[in-house]
């Protein structure tokens, strides 16, 4: 059994972690906001392309070249997430596929009928159904946010779902403040009404396992980007359900699923270096077969993740003039910390911190709009955030 987490064999797989910055060995800190990418991901990305990158639908090797990379690496997402029953759809990123698919569902949405969302979310997974919903007269409820506990008052729930409830809509974890949701007691209030389950895991993949089949999750978006690949979305789709979506496409586009929902050419070149960077996760861990070794994988990053982020937690609560925006311990989070220092804004705090510790770290509302709105500090500049990832050196985090 593994036991030592082997960062520094990990930080070798990732070249761009041998920057400097003003001759100091960068710290990426902004990792939230994108990963840094595996060298095998690049590898991918090139070989694709010096093979000679075809479109579809042709009769030649790289069109078929093409078509059997596609259809690799949806079975390694469906891996990825326990979604044997579901089918994959790549596009740019998971915002424009969940505005694609809100879209879509809005079709068979009448007047009267309800969606309930969070005002926890990334922007994202509140504005792709709130304003199809504004369109077809149905209305929108929201589960709050409690600025006290940092979590959502998720105890009030069932008393916002009825029989007119079609969508709820809900993140695996915030990105801003790193507050993992009990996505699987949402979806089992959901489907006592009938109501489909839409998550955005964008923020969780990179940390934690997220498994469809037993959260009952119906739809799912999730962006590569974030677990050390290139920029690809991703909505993993429930068969039935993805069937019956009337989706606004081209006519002479194929019709079948997925197809019928990746408008365009997609990112043939980038879409590799999603099976690598999975095949990255599942080396971490143990098993006999693919999924157990991701599963193990995520223990594992979960683990070594957590102890860092409990070290700069504690560290940052001993320091005067500095406000922790975290939920309390018995709440499970990401590695992902949020905070603000007084006597000096977001923005110059980051700005300093690269400039004379080659830190880079970010600050905004980091389209949480809402949430910063709820903690009264989006006129403020919002927050500093931090996001630990696994390729953080743990020597150069305490130096830092």
């Amino acid at each position: 059994m593994q036991t030592n987490f082997p960062v520094e064999d990990i930080r070798k797989q990732f070249p761009s972690l041998k920057r400097t910055h003003h001759n100091k060995e960068v710290v990426y800190f902004d990792g939230p906001g994108g990963s840094q990418t595996l060298q095998s991901s690049i590898d991918a990305m090139a070989d694709y392309l010096m093979r000679g990158g075809a479109n579809r639908h042709g009769h030649f090797p790289t069109s078929i070249e093409t078509e059997e990379m596609l259809a690799r690496t949806r079975e390694d997402v469906k891996l990825l997430f326990n979604a044997a029953k579901a089918e994959v759809a790549f596009g740019p990123n998971a915002t424009t596929l969940m505005f694609a698919v809100g879209r879509a569902l809005a079709r068979t949405w009448e007047p009267g009928d309800e969606i309930v969302l969070t005002e926890l979310e990334h922007h994202s997974n509140i504005d792709a159904w709130r304003t199809v919903a504004e369109d077809k007269g149905v209305t929108v409820k929201y589960i709050p946010f409690n600025p006290k506990t940092l979590t959502l008052d998720l105890e009030v729930l069932p008393e916002l779902l009825n029989s007119k409830t079609k969508l709820v809509a809900v993140g695996s974890a915030s990105n801003c403040i790193g507050t993992i949701t009990d996505v699987k007691w949402v979806a089992e209030q959901a489907k006592k009404v009938g109501a489909l389950v839409a998550v955005d895991a964008v923020h969780a993949i990179p940390h934690m396992y997220v498994d469809m089949e037993d959260q009952n999750i119906d739809m799912l978006f999730s962006s590569a980007y974030k677990f050390f690949a290139a920029h690809v979305g991703m909505a993993i789709i429930e068969r039935d359900l993805f069937e019956s979506l009337d989706v606004y496409k081209v006519v002479p586009s194929p019709h079948e699923i997925p197809d019928r929902l990746e408008m365009g050419t997609q990112n043939h070149e980038g879409i590799p270096t999603v099976s690598k960077a999975i095949q990255f996760i599942a080396s971490l861990g143990e098993g006999e077969t693919m999924q157990e070794k991701i599963k193990s994988g995520y223990n594992r990053i979960e683990a070594y993740e957590n102890k860092l982020a409990d070290k700069i937690r504690a560290g940052l609560a001993e320091i005067d003039g500095v406000t922790l925006y975290q939920a309390d311990d018995s709440v499970p989070k990401t590695p992902t910390i949020a905070f603000r220092v007084d006597g000096i804004s977001p923005q110059e705090f980051c700005i300093r911190m690269c400039e004379e510790h080659s830190v880079f770290i970010a600050e905004g509302h980091f389209y949480a709009q809402t949430l910063a709105e709820r903690l009264g500090i989006l006129e403020s500049g919002s927050f500093i955030r931090a996001g630990m990832h696994l390729t953080i050196q743990k020597k150069k985090f305490i130096a830092s």
